[in-house]
């Protein structure tokens, strides 16, 4: 039985130079087999609003709908950190309801630590919930949930004024608690640089290959999404073409009628005593 990964070992693995690898999990099946394939940690992403639920960003996404697909998560879980998103409107509007929206995510859903978007502004947030034991992880560079106040989903930091920024909120989260830094989005050499500045570890999406541990949204990884993938993932697999496949083929057996359920008769049989 493997031990379950815990909060201080991200620590543990940047000072040994172990790459941390994360993805982000909706779901008991697919939970199980990431956990079963070694990722160090499962994100219950507030992506659940696009690739989940079908709307055009994340803002939409309720507390409710994290809470019970985190449920769903750790029910999978037997090794992964998992990690919950605090969703939009969650915790910007003060630090008592960040704490008590924060406190579902760790005693309703059962997740071992939440993730917050911004830097300087979510510090005191990210300090209250750091006091009271609740693990956070920040999120810096492109930030979903403020894509309309960016004009879009756009690299960050991408001038010295930016990259600046960006280290500054990172070493912030770092002193009010945060045991990791998400960076979205931002270039490599920026990500290296604050990855080499940080003591917590950076988790990389569309951010090189120089943090300290990955993240993707699952679904684009395997190739599962509806759309195709944002141009910095690679694909593992091509999972969307299989399933039109299968039941492109279930639904040709079915129309022919040359589809039975294996064992049918027997059921039947048996229903019928």
């Amino acid at each position: 039985m493997h031990t379950r990964v815990r909060v201080p070992d991200f620590g543990g693995k940047k000072r040994r130079g172990e790459k941390i690898v994360m993805l982000t999990a909706y779901d008991a099946t697919m939970a199980s087999l990431f956990d079963q394939s070694g990722v160090d940690a499962l994100l219950v992403g507030d992506s659940l609003g696009t690739v989940i639920l079908g709307h055009e960003d994340t803002l939409q996404v309720t507390l409710e709908a994290v809470v019970h697909h985190t449920r769903a998560v750790i029910s999978g879980a037997r090794r992964a950190l998992v990690v919950a998103d605090m969703p939009f409107l969650t915790f910007q509007v003060c630090v008592a309801a960040a704490v008590r929206n924060a406190g579902r995510l760790i005693q309703e859903g059962g997740a071992a630590a939440v993730k917050i978007e911004g830097g300087r502004p979510s510090l005191s947030v990210v300090k209250r919930l750091v006091d009271i034991g609740i693990p956070v992880m920040g999120h810096l560079g492109l930030q979903p949930q403020s894509v309309h106040q960016v004009g879009g989903y756009r690299r960050r930091a991408t001038d010295p004024a930016g990259a600046e920024a960006l280290l500054t909120d990172a070493m912030a989260l770092q002193e009010a608690g945060a045991f990791a830094v998400v960076l979205e989005a931002v270039p490599p050499d920026v990500a290296r640089s604050v990855t080499q500045h940080l003591v917590i570890p950076t988790i990389g999406i569309a951010a090189g290959p120089h943090c300290d541990g990955q993240i993707l949204v699952s679904y684009d990884m395997l190739g599962l999404s509806a759309d195709s993938a944002p141009p910095f993932v690679q694909p593992y697999a091509r999972i969307a073409d299989t399933i039109r496949s299968a039941t492109q083929a279930y639904a040709a057996d079915v129309r022919a009628g040359r589809y039975a359920t294996p064992g049918a008769a027997g059921v039947a049989v048996a229903a019928s005593n």
